[in-house]
């Protein structure tokens, strides 16, 4: 397995702003990423959790980009030692498939010098997860916040 990079996308049923909202909150993270659960806040921006599989403290300090709907998320063993090696984009439904309160989400991970074969091919296998359930708490949550009939 040589790749340099990973991605994923899943086509989101609520307006691109809403998903953007939810993967640039550092703390609704860790409703998603398997690798930096049970977040708390540190810093401004910056974020620790704990990898589900294998117990280690995992910084983040989420870079959103609002107007370009892009959120990069810079990680490590460290708060000094954060490398951006993972991003979110979102997409306007009506700009790839036509449906105006929709969205693609991809998420996008590079290959860094220190993945060997297993840990890049974890980190492939876990967003592939990771995206479902962005999608699923994403729709989820935006059925939960409409109004009753």
């Amino acid at each position: 397995m040589n790749e340099l990079s990973h991605t994923v996308s899943a086509e989101v049923a609520v307006a691109p702003q809403v998903a953007f909202t939810y993967l640039a909150d550092g703390l609704r993270q860790g409703e998603w990423t398997l690798g930096s659960w049970d977040r708390e806040r540190v810093g401004d921006d910056l974020f620790r959790g704990r990898s589900l599989y294998d117990d280690r403290i995992v910084y983040v300090r989420i870079v959103p980009d609002a107007e370009r709907l892009i959120i990069d998320y810079e990680v490590g063993p460290y708060p000094d030692q954060l490398t951006r090696l993972i991003c979110a984009r979102v997409i306007p439904g009506d700009k790839l498939n036509g449906k105006p309160d929709s969205c693609v989400v991809t998420l996008l991970a590079w290959r860094s010098a220190a993945d060997d074969d297993y840990s890049w091919r974890r980190t492939c296998d876990l967003h592939k997860a990771e995206i479902h359930l962005i999608k699923g708490r994403l729709e989820t949550d935006e059925r939960s916040s409409e109004p009753a009939a």
